[in-house]
């Protein structure tokens, strides 16, 4: 695990002297259904560590992954191609995959990219907005973009 470089930036910060969030992969499994949400900045650093999570879990059985990044802080490059992936191995290997959006920070990079409309995200129910608990949308089946 690293370190994030960018402290007093995440929500709640009090001052730049703070020590930063240090990244962790959180995994909620419900049934056959699992959440995977990365903690903090997922980039080159850390994308291995949630790839070769989504890929356990996937070989372990279980049949549908929600990459949940609502508490995600940062995503660059490698993220998404990790998540394009993810998603191609879905589509090929016949188990369900999609995304809970991040903060509109982190799902920024998706627009700009144009993956929001090609990808499997899923929608945010009443009262979400990037920062949901983590059981906001439990039992809801991921949709297939």
């Amino acid at each position: 695990m690293r370190q994030s470089w960018w402290p007093a930036t995440r929500p709640g910060a009090q001052g730049a002297d703070e020590v930063p969030e240090t990244f962790r992969v959180d995994v909620q499994p419900e049934r056959d259904l699992v959440r995977v949400y990365p903690v903090g900045e997922l980039d080159l650093a850390t994308v291995e560590e949630v790839r070769a999570q989504l890929k356990e879990l996937q070989a372990t059985g279980f049949s549908r992954l929600i990459l949940d990044l609502r508490r995600t802080t940062f995503l660059d490059n490698s993220a998404l191609h990790m998540v394009i992936e993810i998603n191609t191995a879905a589509a090929n290997d016949g188990f369900e995959f999609a995304i809970a959006p991040g903060p509109p920070t982190v799902h920024r990079t998706f627009e700009l990219t144009g993956l929001d409309t090609r990808l499997p995200f899923t929608r945010p129910g009443p009262g979400q907005n990037g920062r949901a608990p983590a059981d906001a949308d439990a039992g809801r089946t991921p949709s297939r973009g």
